[in-house]
């Protein structure tokens, strides 16, 4: 007998939709029912004809645990996470105090976390100038990758040159690990942000031309070239515009391990909204123009991305809009970077990309879920309705209208550039694990029940 089945739903599988129902038993997917077939089961839900997908896998998300916990936590940021419709969270290891750049401190950091997250998660390990030789003890302790910066960053958490990370990647490639990148040209930015201040342009606009598309398209095409020199698989980060989109896409027609993810912000929203309202819209890479907004779709569509990402990058409203740390915000170059979206990625990308755009149901759980638990070493655990991966479910009702408002927002700091955002399809109840997680905006259940997970690794038990 069966713990739960949930029938008459629109299972969205690898192959395709197809109505039916799933049986799960002990935290696992058991079987894929015919609709209509019924078997005994402790419990049934019914699905009332909405899409059930695998639960979406977060690629970039900054928890900030432990650190900097005024701004976000494990406790506020997994409930948030699975009312979204993210099961498995892959918490970044900058905004940490210390960043997780060492195997001693991936236990410490565990030993932190452990027993307040709602959904699963897992650690992408630091890469700074200094840590290259700690790099197999982390992918050891189960990193599933390892994040470092070619732009600006902050000052805890250096970016390397060119020449290091060909270094960096000859060991990382040495092990089978995977090299993650935020691509933007430092020189280029640093250059053209000091040209701004100088002529006095302090605006949004000066913003933007400071981190021009070519920052990023430099960066990148550096990443697949050492790519294609040391052999390392590499990831490149929130993508935020099709010129990117396209020189990864060729790299992977090549035969190179590229993998790449975009974020929600990249696909529903566009550089008006920044000029317009201003703070809450500054991310890096910024957005971008509506034409390059709606020219992303086309590699959601076809494949290229392995993660739509929410980057979640929270902090204070003070940060946004005052000062930071303590210190006066006196341009728009010293706001806070970053948008809070964990919440809300998997709604805006549905009603945005299935139902505006006519995004076959099954392309967006290739890229939000398939695909990133087999660039991260997820597989055969996460990421897809088959018999024996973890019961990771995310129902969705695709009638359901909804706004997005910060009073609904799990978040420790409750705003975000995706607040008043309106649109239709909406997770209304989550599984972890077989376990109700979130159901109707809320999250269910005691904190405590999601687990780390490391990378699959030949030989590792």
């Amino acid at each position: 007998m069966y713990d739960l089945v949930i029938e008459n739903v629109k299972l969205v599988t690898p192959q395709g939709v197809c109505a039916g129902g799933i049986a799960l038993r002990e935290g696992k997917i058991g079987a894929l029912l015919e609709e209509g077939e019924r078997p005994a089961a402790a419990r049934y839900r019914d699905g009332e004809g909405g899409f059930l997908f695998p639960g979406a896998i977060d690629t970039h998300a900054h928890l900030n645990d432990p650190g900097y916990t005024w701004r976000e936590d494990y406790s506020h940021g997994t409930a948030a996470a699975a009312v979204g419709g993210f099961t498995t969270v892959i918490d970044m290891p900058l905004q940490n105090e210390p960043a997780l750049t060492t195997p001693e401190l991936f236990d410490k950091k565990q030993e932190a976390v452990a027993g307040r997250a709602r959904v699963d998660y897992c650690f992408w390990g630091g890469l700074v100038p200094d840590n290259f030789g700690q790099l197999e003890g982390l992918d050891e302790k189960g990193c599933v990758a390892f994040k470092s910066f070619l732009g600006p960053v902050s000052p805890d958490y250096a970016p390397l040159s060119y020449g290091q990370a060909y270094e960096a990647m000859e060991s990382i490639e040495k092990f089978g690990g995977r090299a993650g990148f935020h691509c933007e040209d430092i020189s280029t930015i640093q250059w053209l942000e000091k040209r701004m201040k100088e002529q006095g342009r302090l605006d949004w606009q000066a913003f933007l031309d400071s981190r021009p598309v070519a920052a990023e398209k430099i960066a990148t095409l550096a990443v697949i070239e050492i790519a294609r020199a040391t052999g390392c698989k590499a990831h490149i980060c929130h993508v935020s515009c099709p010129e990117v989109a396209e020189v990864i896409r060729q790299a992977q027609r090549e035969g190179l391990d590229i993998t790449a993810e975009t974020c929600a912000h990249y696909l529903c929203m566009t550089q008006e909204d920044l000029l317009q309202k201003g703070p809450l819209f500054k991310c890096a890479p910024p957005l971008r123009s509506a034409a390059q907004r709606d020219g992303l779709w086309e590699y959601v569509a076809d494949g290229t991305f392995s993660g739509i990402a929410s980057d979640h990058s929270p902090c204070t409203w003070k940060e946004k809009h005052t000062q930071i740390l303590g210190r006066r915000i006196e341009n728009v170059f010293d706001v806070w970077g970053g948008i809070s979206g964990i919440q809300s990625v998997f709604q805006a990308v549905f009603s945005e990309g299935c139902l505006k755009r006519g995004l076959p149901p099954e392309k967006l759980a290739l890229a939000m879920c398939e695909k990133p638990a087999r660039a991260f070493g997820l597989w055969g655990r996460k990421g897809a309705l088959l018999p024996g991966f973890d019961g990771d479910l995310v129902l969705v009702d695709p009638n359901q209208e909804w706004e997005i408002r910060e009073e609904d927002l799990c978040y420790q700091n409750p705003i975000s550039a995706f607040v008043g955002m309106r649109g239709r399809g909406l997770p209304v109840a989550v599984w972890v694990r077989g376990e109700l997680a979130a159901e109707n905006g809320r999250p269910v259940g005691p904190e405590g029940r999601g687990r780390l997970v490391r990378k699959e690794k030949e030989g590792r038990k």
